[in-house]
């Protein structure tokens, strides 16, 4: 997908329609001059509704659409006829997409399986009509509802990539050519910062037709959660990765100093994304021979599981797909079960 295509995020003004008035209609007719009340009920607005949809993978339809404007329900009509509902505006978003309160920035709820819908805006009611308001003490009732007028609120859409694995690192480690080395995505990749500036997904076939979905998100620097860099557009879609591959080129200065970098940053934005599941790989392995692989191994002190790795020669890619494998299904197992 062409990066210009990809967006995560819109804000949009959404009106819903107003409910149809009710109707003070009395029936007439030959030889029934004076008959009962027979107005019908007003329409319901229509809302303003979102709908997961699996094949969807941007908010680019909603990019240029700044509003989203739901008809109003028809007015009731003699013969208690109801009037017509409005249309329902139905936004057909990616899984993964939330969505807020432009003002508040309180989030309303998140979309996460195909076909889930959620009202965004609701409409009005439609007002009742005066058939509703006879009683034996009052028989010609003269009057009717309104009907609810609708709502205009600004919402924001924000899009949060979901993908067993996410791809952590600093700009250069390799993530986009890992990506293009496991699976049939296509990034971008070239020796300079931000090569990557939006999200690439990518399905990795494992063995025995087993598949899961990796994801390579623009690179982390030092005070990403404040905003530098790429910042907020990075750390945003790594929290609904299932498991974290941090992964560090086996050339940089401190690899140890780098883990904790990463590892603050994320800690900085949200402390949640400390508690999953983590694997490290050492990247750019084609560099170094077996004697410096262990000198690097005698320097840093593993505390979760590593695997070096080379994405040009192949170098243990199949030993680390087995062991992103082992967390994915015990991830996907623990869910099941839930």
């Amino acid at each position: 997908m062409a990066d210009r295509n990809f967006v995560d995020y819109v804000k949009i003004c959404c009106r819903s329609g107003k409910g149809g008035a009710g109707s003070a209609h009395f029936y007439r007719a030959k030889y029934i001059p004076k008959g009962g009340p027979d107005g019908g009920d007003g329409g319901k607005g229509g809302s303003i509704i979102v709908r997961g949809n699996d094949q969807v993978w941007t908010l680019l339809p909603l990019k240029y659409r700044k509003h989203v404007i739901a008809s109003n329900g028809g007015n009731g009509a003699r013969n208690n006829r109801t009037g017509a509902d409005g249309q329902d505006e139905i936004l057909e978003v990616p899984l993964g997409t939330i969505a807020k309160d432009a003002e508040t920035g309180k989030v309303e709820f998140e979309i996460t399986e195909h076909g889930e819908e959620y009202v965004l805006v609701p409409g009005g009611r439609g007002g009742k009509g005066n058939t509703h308001f006879k009683s034996s003490t009052h028989q010609t009732p003269r009057y009717a509802q309104p009907g609810e007028p609708g709502r205009e609120e600004w919402k924001i859409l924000e899009l949060k990539v979901l993908a067993d694995v996410g791809l952590v690192g600093f700009p250069n480690a390799g993530k986009s050519t890992l990506l293009s080395a496991i699976s049939a995505a296509k990034p971008e990749i070239a020796d300079y910062p931000f090569t990557t500036l939006t999200p690439n997904l990518g399905v990795v076939d494992h063995r025995n037709g087993k598949t899961f979905v990796v994801a390579d998100i623009p690179g982390i620097i030092e005070g990403a959660h404040e905003g530098k860099g790429l910042g907020h557009r990075f750390l945003r879609h790594i929290e609904r990765n299932a498991t974290l591959l941090f992964m560090i080129p086996c050339d940089t200065d401190n690899i140890g100093e780098a883990y904790k970098v990463l590892l603050s940053e994320l800690e900085a934005y949200n402390s949640e994304l400390l508690d999953k599941p983590r694997v490290l790989a050492i990247t750019k392995c084609d560099l170094i021979d077996k004697e410096f692989e262990k000198l690097i191994s005698s320097e840093f002190e593993f505390t979760i599981p590593t695997v070096f790795i080379s994405a040009v020669t192949g170098y243990g890619i199949e030993k680390l797909k087995d062991l992103l494998w082992s967390f994915v299904d015990r991830e996907r197992t623990v869910e099941s079960i839930e």
